[in-house]
This record gives structure tokens, C-alpha cells and sequence, in this order.
């Protein structure tokens, strides 16, 4: 009997299907370790704190870095996650030649409701593997942001964090790389949080 597999895509492979049309006009997809995932459908919620979120990290940043906004980020040759923020060191092309890769990236950030377990475990061990320094995970189902640093790899051979906190939605966290710079939640949370996320 031969074992089942699932074809898995290089980022080439994944880019020619896009140039075929092979994805819904919506094009919510993302690589990740060679398997085409589609992204969850955005709540209101989620997006109203992305949004706060991008605005307040352009304000914050200036010209200090390049804050990316649910754009692709390069990994590795079969990985290229949009993850909903990005802070990236400056480029002289803006990255029009090449999406971030990780020696570019500060921080990556996820906004999570209905996808939390999958940033928590997929998306942190593919950061932490990929040498990401920084990873936050914006959690709107316990209205919190989680920090996680230090990625390492671990004895089995996976990959996760060392250090994790947990900033609460009326405190202040410092921004990766800047140390002179804190980013008040209170801004990026919504006041108001529906009845049903």
C-alpha cells in the first residue's frame, strides 16, 4: 500500500499559480511550509485593532522603520506568511525588489481571535525557526498582547520561545529595537469590545 502525501509548493511554484489564476479573486492565502492556507475571514473587532495598530506603529516609527501592514515576509523557500503587521529595517527600494526576509524583520505581529491556537503554535514555531526575534500576538479573545523573544530550538528538535510575557490592554509595551519608544495598548484595543467576537 503506498503512503498518501500532500504535494507541498516552493514560493516559485506558489507565485505561477497566482499568475495562472489558480486563486479565488479575494487572493486571502499564504505559504507556509509549502502548504496553501486560506487566512481566516476578518471580524469587525479584528479589524478595528489592526487598523489602530498600523496607525499608531507609522506614527511611532516615522522614517525609523518600515511598518508593513498585511503584506507577504519571506522565510524560507517554501514560507511566505502575510502576517497582519511587520516592523522591517529600512530599504533603500522600499522592498520592491525582494518581500522582507528575516534578517530584515524586527517584529512580527499577529492580531488572533478564531485563529489564536494557530498563531500560537504554526505561526510561533515558524518565526521562532526562521530566527525572528521579536513575535506579539494581539489576543482578542482574552484581550491581552503576548510577547514572545528569544526563539530556540528545542531538544525534539521543534522550535518556540523562551520568554514570554503578557501586557494587559491599559499598559505600555516597548517596541522591539527602539527602546525609546512604547506603544500605549489602551490606543490599539478598541474601547468598546462587542458582545460577540
Amino acid at each position: 500500500m503506498t503512503a498518501v502525501t500532500a504535494k507541498r509548493f516552493s514560493i516559485a511554484e506558489y507565485h505561477r499559480l497566482a499568475e495562472l489564476g489558480f486563486f479565488e479573486s479575494d487572493n486571502r492565502f499564504e505559504l507556509i511550509r509549502g502548504e496553501i492556507i486560506k487566512k481566516a475571514k476578518k471580524t469587525t473587532f479584528h479589524s478595528a485593532c489592526n487598523s489602530l495598530l498600523l496607525g499608531e506603529l507609522c506614527l511611532m516609527m516615522a522614517k525609523s522603520a518600515c511598518v508593513r501592514g498585511q503584506e507577504p515576509i519571506i522565510l524560507s523557500d517554501d514560507s511566505e506568511p502575510e502576517p497582519d503587521m511587520v516592523i522591517a529595517r529600512n530599504c533603500s527600494d522600499n522592498y520592491l525588489s525582494s518581500h522582507p526576509e528575516s534578517a530584515d524583520i524586527l517584529l512580527v505581529v499577529e492580531v488572533s481571535d478564531s485563529t489564536l491556537k494557530y498563531d500560537r503554535r504554526t505561526k510561533l514555531s515558524l518565526y521562532a525557526e526562521s530566527g525572528i526575534s521579536d513575535y506579539w500576538i494581539f489576543n482578542l479573545v482574552d484581550i491581552q498582547l503576548e510577547t514572545y523573544s528569544e526563539p530556540y530550538q528545542k531538544q525534539t528538535g521543534s522550535f518556540d520561545y523562551r520568554v514570554k510575557r503578557v501586557v494587559l490592554p491599559n499598559e505600555f509595551v516597548v517596541i522591539p529595537g527602539f527602546p525609546e519608544l512604547s506603544l500605549d495598548l489602551s490606543l490599539v484595543f478598541p474601547a468598546r469590545l462587542p458582545a460577540m467576537i
